[in-house]
């Protein structure tokens, strides 16, 4: 990272945003201005990225929309839906900057918060948040610590909340690992595959906000069966045997800093 010219906190050489997006029609503008309006303040460069997983409101016509009116966005859309994996393979896979940050279209996050990860970033190659505060249903809040338990038992894998929708990290090192997942365990594939390639992680606190439109079908049982299908299978057939370039600094996960 460089200073920043301003006397300010030091910024990213170049950043992608990514948002995977299916039926955001209602958030998704909402989600490239506040990017366009904060990126400068993250980064140096920026660019958004967005793919259209083959939605069927309109999304995918207002995100090319968008892209006419700001040059330094692309969208790419799946003629099929494949699921949060699928679209952020692909997202991530399109990325060009030095930086990624993959964040949910219904924006949980205020993208003010995102420059809290700036100092945190200086020393680390991935920065993930964890939700201090929780407006959620029970039934998704029990879901989210049985699984959060689950990873750890499983993989030896100790974040606070592997789930959370706000995941900054070097391309650099997303180019030394194979994400398989079509589904939501990409989440957990995508730390415990930076974790092996020898990232150092860091952890940040943000305040979670529910969606204020449209609907998440992230806790629906189809989903939930779709994580642990996937689960089991990395626990399997990824992580229990080693690949020629990612596994060879297989470690334990040690946070560079958890507030």
């Amino acid at each position: 990272m460089k200073p920043d010219s301003s006397g300010g906190a030091a910024l990213l050489s170049s950043l992608s945003f990514v948002y995977p997006m299916f039926n955001e029609a209602e958030n998704i503008e909402t989600a490239v201005r506040e990017s366009l309006r904060i990126g400068p303040r993250i980064a140096r460069e920026v660019e958004i990225v967005i793919v259209d997983d083959a939605s069927t409101d309109g999304s995918g016509e207002i995100a090319d929309r968008l892209s006419r009116e700001h040059p330094g966005m692309r969208v790419i859309h799946h003629e099929k839906n494949r699921r949060l994996g699928g679209a952020l393979k692909t997202g991530f896979a399109s990325a060009w900057k030095d930086w990624i940050l993959y964040i949910d279209g219904d924006l949980p996050v205020d993208l003010n918060e995102a420059l809290a990860s700036l100092p945190v970033a200086a020393g680390a190659d991935m920065v993930i948040g964890w939700r201090r505060t929780r407006a959620e249903s029970v039934r998704r809040e029990v879901i989210s610590k049985v699984y959060n338990l689950m990873i750890r038992i499983l993989f030896n894998l100790h974040v606070r909340d592997v789930n959370f929708a706000f995941k900054l990290f070097k391309r650099s090192f997303y180019e030394k690992v194979h994400l398989t997942s079509e589904g939501s365990f990409i989440d957990a594939e995508l730390l415990l595959e930076m974790q092996r390639a020898g990232a150092r992680i860091a952890e940040i606190p943000m305040n979670y906000y529910p969606r204020a439109a449209g609907v998440s079908t992230l806790s629906s049982n189809a989903v939930i069966f779709k994580i642990l299908e996937e689960m089991f299978h990395y626990r399997i057939f990824g992580h229990a045997q080693p690949n020629d370039r990612s596994r060879r600094q297989c470690g334990r996960f040690r946070p560079l800093r958890q507030h």
